[in-house]
């Protein structure tokens, strides 16, 4: 379906990004594991690790944070999904502290599978706050941001927004959380589609 896309449509093939929410979130982490080429980034909002669950008892146990993969054995779950990658995606990771329906512990977990691939291990390049909410970044040996994780303090299951002002985007709704920090604006920034001026 991508490729007929690009092809029609005349797409460039090197700025094609993916993004889902809950279970799409963890379709997300699914197709960034498996098609790695196609994608040179992705968004996984209140999503789970790649394959971090087998059977749907497992993957209610992953939800309320029970569980799961070693860290090693995360990674290995990710570089055993495809072959002859030539280049990993950018990861950015977002999610509410207070998600009662996929614990926020995913979020770090995510970010740990994909920490060994960027070989970015340990703690972040830098944390700052943005919009009032804390990002984390890992930076490659060239500098470039290559996993970005956002913990959207007091948020439940959803996907953050910034509705109001000059520069609202979107409109509120269920699973659509009006928080004061638009994650579509700052996503398309870190891929580079965009130019964003970050607040503290």
């Amino acid at each position: 379906m991508i490729k007929q896309v690009v092809e029609e449509h005349g797409v460039d093939p090197d700025r094609i990004f993916i993004t889902g929410l809950s279970s799409g979130g963890a379709m997300t982490s699914v197709m960034l594991a498996t098609y790695p080429d196609v994608f040179a980034g992705g968004a996984i909002i209140a999503g789970l690790p790649y394959r971090s669950a087998n059977t749907l008892m497992q993957a209610l146990f992953r939800m309320k944070g029970y569980g799961g993969p070693s860290d090693s054995k995360l990674e290995a779950l990710v570089r055993d999904a495809s072959e002859n990658v030539k280049n990993w995606p950018t990861i950015s990771v977002w999610h509410g502290s207070l998600d009662q329906t996929v614990d926020s512990s995913n979020a770090d977990a995510i970010v740990r599978q994909w920490q060994g691939i960027h070989d970015v291990e340990g703690p972040p390049t830098r944390t700052e706050t943005v919009d009032g909410y804390p990002r984390k970044v890992w930076c490659d040996a060239s500098g470039r941001e290559v996993i970005e994780e956002y913990n959207i303090t007091g948020m439940g299951h959803g996907t953050p927004l910034e509705t109001e002002g000059a520069e609202g985007v979107g409109a509120s709704g269920e699973y659509m959380l009006e928080v004061g920090i638009s994650s579509t604006r700052h996503i398309a920034h870190f891929w580079g589609l965009s130019a964003v001026e970050q607040t503290v």
